[in-house]
């Protein structure tokens, strides 16, 4: 089995705002917005959603790929990709431009603003499968021709995806979503990408997961996640991660990778989507406990002695899988 990842591998450079952007924020002057935040704390952080999605599956023992570009200032973090045993030889280099780079301020109730440069991300539509053995893949945020050319060869060979459309998601129109809605097996989103993704095709959030072969995920933080399928809608609560794991969280960002990573380590093996979602909902609360989206040990037999306490039926549909 071999999971082909499509998406942005990048530079994090994560600050952190020790205030409220609810305070400095006047509603009724968003119109002529201009606010700074003091951010004492910065750090440069591997990330990018392709790499980050990859870094949690590979961990878990999932083979995988990388559809994506890098730029001159790549060279050590494709080294690094390759020493975790993640497949890069249809990662592009570009040398007439930087990485993407992601410039993020969270504040203290984990509230995000995030500035991207997309950089050699731009060129990542020049490469494609290109015969790569796929048995699922993923279309996360990544240039606009990769995310359009890598959708269309996963469905013309065949390889049921997941379309996760994130941040990517204004620079389609409504026909270009509707084309990978038709194409994808499943969508993931977080809740509001999912009532935007569902405003611009003009429908409802469940009218959207009926059109899909496989289902809508919707991940929703602190909350938990919601997934719907033909079967109906099912809530999986959130987490408490100080009880479960002994830490408090840290740091959001790179959460909705790491639960894409288990999403895909699942459903790669042919669990239900439930069992998936519940296992990559655990994978993100792992992930919040650790800044930045790749400094998160992941070891598979706590993974399965965590999944056993917290949904015993889905442990042991997955416990094979988590080499127990």
């Amino acid at each position: 089995m071999s999971v082909q990842i499509s998406g942005s591998i990048a530079f994090d450079t994560i600050m952190v705002f020790e205030g409220r952007f609810k305070d400095h924020i006047l509603p009724e002057q968003t119109h002529m917005l201009n606010v700074a935040f003091l951010a004492p704390q910065m750090r440069q952080e591997y990330g990018g959603c392709a790499a980050n999605i990859a870094y949690t599956l590979r961990g878990l023992g999932q083979e995988c790929g990388l559809l994506g570009a890098i730029g001159k200032d790549g060279g050590e973090y494709l080294e690094r990709l390759t020493a975790l045993n993640i497949d890069t030889s249809r990662v592009l280099l570009a040398q007439d431009c930087y990485c993407a780079q992601a410039f993020i301020t969270t504040d203290l109730d984990d509230n995000q603003i995030t500035a991207f440069h997309p950089g050699a991300m731009n060129r990542a539509g020049e490469i494609g499968l290109d015969g790569a053995t796929a048995t699922l893949g993923i279309v996360s945020p990544n240039g606009r021709e990769a995310m359009i050319r890598h959708a269309s060869e996963f469905a013309a060979n065949g390889v049921p995806f997941v379309f996760d459309p994130g941040q990517a998601m204004p620079i389609f129109d409504a026909k270009d979503l509707s084309n990978f809605v038709s194409q994808a097996t499943w969508v993931a989103v977080n809740d509001y990408e999912g009532h935007m993704l569902a405003e611009k095709l003009g429908v409802d959030m469940k009218t959207l997961a009926r059109e899909l072969k496989g289902g809508l995920v919707v991940t929703r933080g602190a909350e938990g996640v919601e997934i719907t399928d033909r079967n109906g809608t099912v809530h999986i609560q959130g987490l408490d991660v100080s009880a479960l794991l002994g830490a408090a969280p840290t740091d959001p960002t790179g959460c909705g990778d790491a639960f894409r990573g288990g999403l895909l380590f699942g459903l790669a093996r042919g669990a239900s989507l439930l069992d998936s979602a519940r296992l990559g909902n655990l994978m993100g609360a792992i992930k919040v406990t650790h800044r930045g989206g790749q400094n998160h040990v992941v070891r598979p037999t706590e993974v399965a002695r965590h999944l056993q306490t917290l949904y015993p039926d889905t442990a042991d549909r997955l416990r094979s899988h988590l080499q127990l």
